[in-house]
């Protein structure tokens, strides 16, 4: 096997841990010796062990770390978080070399886990598939370098090119197939906002129903509290932010939160990084959406466009960026585009 297939292998692990690391990035860790993988692992949950840690601790021989070489899809940490330094183990465990995909550009890190490993004698290359790693955890580094959450649109619009009718319903549009995919990737992100008009009208759950996994964190923007307390958004049952210019109030799972008049979609973003939330779904309605295009404030649009037809309606939202992929999801067709 060459250098760039351990890397490869280490990147599946890292993506086992989609949904489940955050605010912490995905990684996967491979270690080889004498041409063969002797130890494996990955970040399985915010909170627990690394993917270094993983790795040592799946080589039963402990002896075969000495001279092995590592690989891993990110700069091993350098500081004392919830688990101990990555890098000071990889040192303790005197192994011989480890590649490295990306750069951590992370403050806490930058560069102090490479250090630590090259002070110890130990070889260190860097950028092996790092576009590949990057790409993986963009999420995570439009975090740390753009100081927001990454954002996903997210709409199904008609043949015809509208989100709702008249009377703003809007239910179904896309098929059963679509609707579970929704709820694998809420699963997947930290959050998920809709506008007054979606929760008042579609009166969504915004859970996760379909899949298997946590909740994302559920934000409604009602700047003038006019929507009913009997809407499924406020039901308690998941953490939920209702972003107004009333009032700030903590009521069990619900958090009030006071803006300024006029408030921005750039200082809604400013709020979520300060709560650490790395990534956020905008559900709608086509106002909220059009308001994330306007600001440029997106990073990716997920479009369902299905057979129906309302002949009038709600026109759906426009992305002037060419779909970098089309999925057909049985008679839905699914584009995804992206900002960058």
């Amino acid at each position: 096997m060459k250098h760039e297939d351990y890397m490869r292998r280490a990147l599946e692990l890292a993506e086992m841990g989609r949904g489940r690391v955050s605010p912490n990035p995905m990684v996967g860790c491979v270690i080889v010796r004498e041409d063969k993988i002797i130890g494996e692992g990955y970040h399985q949950q915010y909170g627990k062990a690394h993917a270094e840690v993983n790795a040592v601790n799946a080589i039963e021989n402990q002896e075969l770390l000495e001279g092995a070489t590592v690989y891993v899809t990110l700069e091993p940490c350098a500081h004392y978080g919830k688990t101990p330094p990555c890098a000071n183990l990889l040192v303790e465990k005197r192994v011989g070399k480890v590649f490295i995909a990306a750069f951590d550009t992370n403050p806490l890190v930058g560069g102090k886990g490479i250090q630590i490993l090259k002070d110890a004698g130990i070889e260190v290359e860097i950028g092996l598939l790092e576009n590949e790693a990057r790409w993986q955890n963009r999420r995570f580094f439009t975090q740390i370098e753009n100081k927001r959450p990454y954002v996903i649109l997210k709409w199904a619009q008609t043949q015809d090119g509208f989100v709702a009718r008249e009377d703003f319903s809007s239910k179904w549009i896309s098929n059963s197939a679509s609707r579970q995919l929704v709820h694998k990737w809420r699963a997947e992100e930290d959050a998920i906002v809709v506008g007054k008009n979606t929760a008042k009208y579609d009166d969504p759950a915004l859970n996760v129903r379909d899949w298997v996994g946590k909740n994302p964190l559920r934000i409604v923007i009602d700047s003038k509290l006019e929507l009913s307390e009997d809407l499924k958004i406020f039901d308690q049952a998941v953490p939920t932010i209702c972003y107004n210019t009333l009032k700030s109030e903590e009521k069990g799972h619900l958090h009030y939160v006071k803006m300024k008049p006029g408030f921005t979609i750039d200082q809604i973003l400013e709020d979520l990084f300060q709560r650490n939330i790395q990534s956020l779904i905008v559900e709608g309605g086509s106002y909220l959406l059009n308001k994330f295009i306007a600001s440029e404030l997106w990073d990716e649009a997920r479009v369902f466009t299905s057979q129906n037809k309302f002949g009038a309606g709600v026109a759906a939202p426009v992305i002037n960026k060419p779909a970098s992929e089309t999925i057909q999801v049985l008679e839905d067709r699914l584009t995804i585009h992206y900002h960058v």
